[in-house]
């Protein structure tokens, strides 16, 4: 059991108590004194105070405030005032993220307007996935020669190198192509930018280039590992930060056909053609998805003639549906083309969409029919839609009238034959949408939505090792541009610079310790999804596995604020307002088991010079004032160096993550090395520093009085007692151990393993919030479970259960003559039910051990109903927006092989065959050369086999119950009708904690009534409300920029024949994903 002391609303420190139950059995009556219960309840609250009172120290602890707090200076926080502070350092952090970027632009186009292109350059590089290796002669194979790695905390301690980049390539680019070897060439000029920028500012992360013809230079330089399959897939022309800085926001209509003749191989990649673009597309886009054979229908109905915001949701619902689509009848294409026009020009006439790019992307076979009066009419002469076309399949016969299309409407053609064909020809749409852009030659800056780069090595131990909302980053990026002057009208673009930005940096920027207990700030775009919240929850598991939801960084806003009805919040942040509102809100803690009523005051502003704005809230009573108290350096200093004192490691008392020399030390050391004057060139924040003296001097008392304590301690009538702690508002804990330390019951407790329990950069320590909305002088208690924390005064079992059973019996020779009701009595008689339980109804102490840490209307659903019609307990309906809801996976029985043996024997064949065909996939005769070209198609294959094996889960709302007490109502009792009996029940609430004891009639039974329990819903939309919420479109400020058109571009510059590698294996793909 964990118990919470809060000392006073002008204090800091709080404690906690820890017990462990056995429980014996027991004896009992119907009629139930109330005089004996309160009695029980006043005699073991007695017992439970005077304990933890003890132990604790929290009596004296309050006296060392009260003595100082003539002394305290109170300071009203200004919210506005610290918001508007906190976003110009953002700013100027920011900036400087820009300013790097800025320097690599420069370097990489004038590194491009001196190098000649040699078409028969021979250069050596170090491939990032080559370094390194040694053949069987112990030789480095070729581009894989020596790079030295080493471990950098700054780069979460993956081995990286800090004075050279290397270049990675997914599998299906040739590492030895002209192209890549005078594009990695000429980007060997960005060496030195590197390693500049990352000497003027420490705190940069990550920097790259991506090139358009598919390499990617990363500085540090790592080791870069292939997937399970040996495929490295990571495109980095595929990533949101290339796409945005490539090219301005778009508005796409996809028309795929889906007559007869697209059956088999060309239905395989029109689908994945359709995925790779909307691979391509981000949350400032726009889209639908419109497939056509005998006549036009949209693959989600809920789209028709509308466009949709192409947010990761939106995206993978499309894929789902398009993974469904079946060829069948005859193609006429006009009506689809007809459709999309209308739609796009709809769109672009009532300001919607993203008033910048408009496309209509068209994957056919072919195209017979007279097509060119659509265009007439719609589109010509102004061709404000381009037109991008992709044929599908090795038959020529339709090329020339599936290119016209593309070129007499400002787009672009091209003729996929293979799976593996699709990235490059996807690609060429984005690199005519940039023309306009590159021939300005106009350096946008972009910073992408949030997003986790699971591409690095070691992404999944630094999911486990991180606050799930603090594992997200941005990246700010800008186009590179070719500026030589013959190739000016065809509009060039070189590749993206870019530079990833932690959001946990920005955040390190609003220190907890200025924002209270329960206060946080919070970042979000201007489409109003979350960048940081601690609230937000990326990660799900999957089996042992942890994985990014399907959506999310598309968490919007009012979906973490939910209690933001009128979405008043949502709409001042994304205009880029400053100001500030109020809320009540709930806020779910300890796991959804508990519920705080807060009133929080929200203040907020823009980040200049980004989409982004900064939140802070401050809850009233807790962030509104801070106190500022006078202590000597040299006296708290002596009160530092006292043993058993730690810091909250996860702040920032001084900034250690930049020189080499820092790293090492913990914020402790840090700042005992800034006040002894070490370390003068140490980065300190005065303010907390001054905080942590103040609150180490008036705590110093503590450690002589538990010392005290240990040394006399009655091992035979105080055995049990384990520990004693404190924490305070700026981040310092102390604790004694009363036993040795191999004894204590819970040894996460206080440690990284335990984050519940520990100060963060995201949180206070659970114990910490729950004491602070609970009665000044009092303590809170609760189970503790296997992933719980455990905090205070730890006491062991066997003395908790003395004193709870020897308080609820009466001696046999009781004077029963006032009392209406059984007597002697005691809670181990068998009629009689005794349960400890908190204000939240889950059960301490029950007679079955099985009971405790369940709620108890799980185990007595009568009573617990009972308790919510008097008013004792109230229901609270709490919901998760972020929730991920289990789907019904439908499979074959197990059962059938062994039913039928020639089911077995076909099963093997199917077996046999499907691997027979990937062997065949992999080793790709004719095509030898670009052999790697296939891997794509291998990895498409696997992931879809995979993916519809295990996804099981999936993003839904759902609703559950939080049950609260009602402190006003100390006592109550009640008979319950069950049929044949009256069960009879008394609460009584044991003072100065969180806790009742409740008695209840153990002969009656009343197993009829259905128990009552804490059952998580899925809120279920019907389909006309679902549709609505789908095509709802919310509020969003659009990017300030905008390139769709250039009189100077090359629009005849629009395509293609293909290169066509003969590849008969690849024709039985279908086969082989349908034996899979």
């Amino acid at each position: 059991m964990v118990g919470t002391w809060r000392m006073g609303p002008w204090a800091v420190p709080w404690m906690m108590l820890w017990f462990f139950f056995l429980l014996p059995s027991a004896r009992a009556q119907t009629k139930i004194p109330l005089e004996t219960v309160k009695s029980w309840a006043d005699a073991f609250g007695g017992e439970l105070y005077s304990i933890v009172t003890k132990y604790s120290g929290s009596l004296l602890l309050q006296k060392k405030y009260k003595d100082v707090e003539p002394t305290l200076k109170i300071k009203e926080v200004d919210g506005l005032e610290l918001v508007k502070k906190f976003s110009e350092q953002m700013e100027s952090m920011l900036r400087r993220k820009v300013e790097a970027v800025e320097r690599l632009v420069e370097a990489a186009e004038d590194a491009d307007l001196n190098h000649e292109y040699n078409s028969s350059l021979e250069f050596d590089y170090y491939n990032s996935l080559l370094i390194n290796e040694k053949d069987e002669n112990d030789n480095y194979v070729e581009l894989g020669d020596e790079f030295i790695l080493e471990p950098n905390e700054h780069f979460s301690n993956l081995l990286v190198n800090t004075t050279y980049s290397d270049i990675q390539l997914p599998t299906n680019v040739y590492n030895k192509d002209p192209d890549i070897l005078n594009g990695v060439y000429m980007s060997e000029a960005l060496n030195p930018i590197f390693v500049d920028n990352f000497e003027r500012d420490p705190t940069l992360t990550w920097q790259y280039f991506g090139s358009s013809t598919g390499f990617f230079r990363l500085y540090p330089g790592i080791k870069w590992l292939p997937d399970e399959n040996g495929v490295v897939s990571f495109d980095c022309r595929n990533r949101g930060w290339y796409i945005q800085a490539a090219t301005s926001p778009k508005d796409i209509v996809i028309i795929v056909d889906v007559s007869g003749s697209m059956k088999g191989l060309r239905m395989t990649i029109a689908k994945h053609t359709i995925a790779t673009i909307l691979d391509t597309l981000g949350e400032n886009d726009f889209v639908n998805i419109i497939a056509y054979n005998d006549y036009v229908h949209f693959v989600e109905p809920c789209f028709k003639g509308i466009l949709v915001q192409a947010d990761r949701d939106n995206r993978e619902h499309f894929k789902q549906l398009v993974d469904e689509l079946q060829a069948k009848g005859v193609g006429t294409v006009n009506k689809a083309l007809t459709e999309s026009f209308k739609i796009l020009r709809e769109f672009r006439d009532a300001g919607q969409g993203c008033l910048c790019n408009q496309a209509i992307m068209l994957i056919t076979d072919g195209a017979v029919e007279d097509y060119e009066a659509v265009f007439e009419k719609y589109n010509w002469p102004d061709r404000k839609v381009r037109v991008f076309t992709y044929l599908i399949g090795r038959e020529v016969t339709f090329a020339p009238s599936v290119k016209w299309i593309a070129c007499n409407n400002k787009g672009y053609y091209t003729q996929i034959s293979t799976l593996a064909d699709v990235q490059e020809n996807v690609m060429e749409y984005l690199h005519v949408l940039s023309r306009p852009m590159v021939i300005n030659h106009d350096h946008d800056i972009i910073w992408t939505e949030a997003y986790m780069d699971s591409a690095l090595p070691q992404s999944e131990e630094l999911f486990a090792s991180q606050a799930q909302s603090l594992l997200l980053m941005t990246t700010v990026a800008m186009p590179v541009f070719s500026k030589k002057n013959e190739t000016r009208s065809h509009g060039i673009l070189l590749g993206v610079v870019g530079s990833d930005v932690p959001l946990r940096e920005l955040l390190k920027l609003a220190p907890r310790y200025k924002l209270g207990v329960h206060g946080y700030a919070f970042l979000n775009t201007n489409n109003g999804y979350i960048l940081s919240h601690p609230d937000l929850r990326p990660l799900y598991k999957e089996g042992k596995k942890l994985k990014p939801k399907p959506n999310y960084n598309s968490v919007d806003l009012s979906e973490v604020e939910w209690e933001d009805q009128d979405e008043i919040l949502r709409t001042a942040m994304i205009n880029g307002e400053t100001g500030y509102l109020s809320m009540d809100v709930k806020v779910p803690m300890d796991k959804g088991k508990r519920v705080l009523f807060l009133t929080n005051d929200y203040f907020f502003t823009d980040i200049s010079g980004t989409p982004f704005s900064l939140g802070v809230v401050l809850s009233r009573g807790h962030g509104e004032y801070t106190m500022l108290g006078n202590t000597s350096v040299e006296e708290g200093l002596h009160d530092l160096l006292q043993p058993d004192l730690f810091l909250a490691n996860e702040w920032i008392y001084c900034i250690t993550d930049i020189d080499p020399d820092h790293r090492k030390l913990s914020q402790l050391e840090a700042v005992i090395r800034f006040l002894s004057g070490e370390e003068p060139d140490l980065e300190c924040d005065e303010e907390l520093v001054q905080e942590l003296l103040f609150d180490a001097v008036v705590t110093a008392p503590m450690e002589a009085y538990w010392t005290t304590l240990a040394l006399n301690m009655s091992m035979e009538t105080e055995a049990g007692v384990e520990m004693a702690f404190l924490g305070t508002r700026a981040g310092l804990m102390r604790n004694v151990l009363y036993v040795g330390s191999e004894k204590i019951s819970n040894r996460r407790f206080l440690t990284q393993n335990d984050k519940e329990s520990i100060f963060t950069m995201d949180h206070f320590p659970l114990w910490y919030r729950r004491a602070a909305e609970h009665p000044p002088g009092s303590f809170i208690y609760s189970i503790v479970s296997e992933d719980d924390s455990a905090v205070g005064v730890q006491i062991k079992l066997e003395l908790l259960q003395h004193k709870f059973w020897m308080a609820t019996q009466q001696p046999n020779d009781s004077d029963c003559s006032a009392l209406d009701g059984a007597c002697p009595l005691s809670c181990q008689d068998d009629i009689l039910n005794c349960f400890l339980i908190d204000n939240n109804g889950f059960i301490l102490i029950s007679k079955r051990p099985s009971e405790i840490g369940k709620f108890f209307g799980a185990v007595d659903g009568s009573v617990m109903t009972q308790l919510i019609n008097m008013g004792m307990f109230r229901r609270v309906t709490m919901y998760d927006y972020q929730a991920m809801c289990k789907v019904p996976y439908h499979h074959h029985s197990g059962a059938r092989p062994l039913l039928s043996p020639i089911y077995a024997f076909l099963a093997a064949v199917k077996w046999l065959i499907s691997d027979f065909l990937i062997f065949l996939l992999e080793f790709n005769m004719s095509s030898f050369w670009h052999s790697d070209n296939l891997a794509d198609a291998k990895a498409v294959f696997h992931h879809s086999h995979k993916h519809k094996k295990h996804d099981t889960l999936q993003p839904c709302d759902t609703e559950y119950p939080v049950f609260v007490y009602e402190p006003a109502i100390k006592e109550t009792n009640g008979l319950i009708e069950c049929g044949d009996c009256q069960k009879m029940f008394v609460v009584q609430q044991i003072a100065s904690s969180n806790l009742l004891l409740l008695i209840t009639d153990a002969a009656c039974d009343c197993s009829f009534f259905p128990p009552v329990l804490l059952d998580v819903k899925e809120v279920k939309y019907n389909a006309s409300v679902k549709c609505e919420r789908m095509r709802s479109q919310k509020l969003r400020r659009r990017p300030d920029t905008c390139h769709a058109f250039h009189p100077e571009e090359n629009a005849q510059d629009c395509g293609g024949t293909a290169e066509v590698s003969i590849s008969p294996t690849l024709l039985l793909l279908p086969l082989a994903l349908l034996l899979q």
